[in-house]
């Protein structure tokens, strides 16, 4: 008996260390699903994985798989706690032993719309390609190499009487892989940005956050080596690649409308017109910048995304939204020496914001760092000052920069509009 001790007691201990800290962890992942869910924030914006309960055996793998944290276990059973974290590269469904995990689009309650394209990611329409996020792929590697995938494709469709063989819109992942493409297989391109910068949804992280990749192959540029890499290293990762290979990128130049002719294409943007044989629409899920439609709106000191609180100091801010991306910029801006931030929104409370960046909200409001005014609304902007509406009464307001963080116009109705056929998934492939 005491030898079967010896050994049992050990076992024992090991035993009760392993639940300790598996209750631990679940208790926690309740809580993290708890706070998604009272936020709003149970919608997956990408692909994304549909765990079975009854073939999930626990094995916990998915959890280790997931670099975003996505994904805790619940009573034994692996569960998506943190939906919108989900960037949908498919690692815990590769990684499951008991196949437990589809990976899917949209959900029961709120569908995704995905445009329809073939393997050659060609739309209904001839000549018009669809790559990236747009497609529902938001993975960095994946989005890239669908993007020179569909320019494969398009140099097969080359040498028509068209000045270009291809416009290419959006220098996100998609729209680079795609242009390293159509350098390498010479075709006469023009790649445009609506943006002042490239990168994509990329450029509109928060500083030094981790953008999760995988090594890909790229044209001209041989593999990719990255696995981990931060926000500001890929940027001037790809930043060196425009250098290397004399990529010509037009920034803030916007695609207004595509109209098909008898031969390809003809693509007006807020600069220029072009007369093309085929399109690489690389345009993300953002869409345009949703606006005030206020007096003054149009001033360099209006932008739509936050890049770098730093540049704020000593300035009097104006952040507009009641979203995480509003929250988060208001509070790193007012984290600056000299800055005064005004959070306005429209509605009575932040539902949509979580409650770690509420409950910080709320601390910096009570000290003053924030002055928080729900039920507002800008009713003009000019060079040094504001007007803002709140509950009847306007109010001037010391101004020298607003962030609108409204949220963006998705492209759905412009697809449709030129053609390209649509399908709304609820939890399917």
């Amino acid at each position: 008996m005491q030898d079967l001790a010896i050994y049992l007691v050990p076992l024992a201990i090991i035993i009760f260390v392993y639940l300790r800290g598996r209750k631990k962890k679940e208790k926690s992942a309740v809580i993290q699903l708890k706070e998604a869910t009272e936020a709003g924030l149970t919608e997956p914006s990408s692909l994304h994985p549909q765990i079975d309960p009854k073939r999930c055996l626990g094995s916990g793998s998915c959890i280790k798989a997931c670099p975003e944290e996505a994904i805790g276990m619940i009573k034994g059973k692996a569960v998506l706690i943190n939906p919108t974290l989900c960037i949908g590269h498919g690692a815990c469904a590769a990684s499951c032993p008991h196949d437990a995990i589809s990976l899917v689009f949209g959900t029961e309650r709120r569908g995704m719309d995905i445009p329809q394209v073939d393997p050659n990611f060609e739309t209904n329409v001839p000549g018009i390609f669809i790559a990236g996020e747009l497609g529902g792929m938001g993975l960095i590697r994946k989005a890239a190499s669908q993007g020179a995938q569909a320019m494969d494709s398009i140099a097969k469709l080359a040498g028509g009487n068209y000045p270009y063989d291809v416009v290419i819109i959006g220098a996100g992942p998609a729209g680079l892989g795609g242009t390293l493409s159509a350098i390498e297989h010479k075709l006469r391109y023009v790649t445009i940005e609506q943006e002042s910068s490239l990168g994509g949804a990329i450029f509109q992280y928060p500083r030094n956050k981790v953008a999760m990749t995988a090594p890909v192959k790229l044209p001209l540029v041989g593999e990719m080596r990255f696995k981990e890499v931060s926000k500001e290293k890929l940027l001037e990762f790809w930043n060196g690649i425009i250098g290397q290979t004399g990529m010509k990128l037009n920034y803030n130049e916007r695609m207004e409308t595509i109209t098909e002719t008898s031969q390809g294409f003809i693509v007006k943007t807020t600069k220029n017109t072009y007369e093309t044989s085929a399109v690489l629409l690389a345009i993300g899920r953002r869409g345009t910048p949703r606006k005030l439609g206020v007096s003054g709106e149009e001033l360099p000191k209006v932008v739509y995304r936050l890049i770098d609180p730093e540049q704020y100091r000593n300035q009097h801010v104006v952040v507009v939204g009641g979203g995480d991306s509003a929250l988060e910029a208001a509070i790193s801006i007012a984290e600056q020496p000299g800055t005064t931030v005004t959070l306005s929104y429209r509605s009575e409370a932040f539902g949509r914001g979580k409650a770690k960046n509420r409950d910080r909200l709320n601390e910096m409001s009570k000290t003053g760092r924030i002055d928080v005014r729900l039920k507002s609304n800008i009713k003009m902007i000019a060079p040094d000052k504001l007007v803002l509406e709140q509950e009847g009464s306007t109010f001037e307001i010391a101004n020298d920069a607003v962030i609108v963080c409204a949220g963006g116009i998705l492209p759905t109705p412009f697809l449709k509009e030129i053609g390209v056929m649509v399908e709304t998934k609820f939890g399917t492939r």
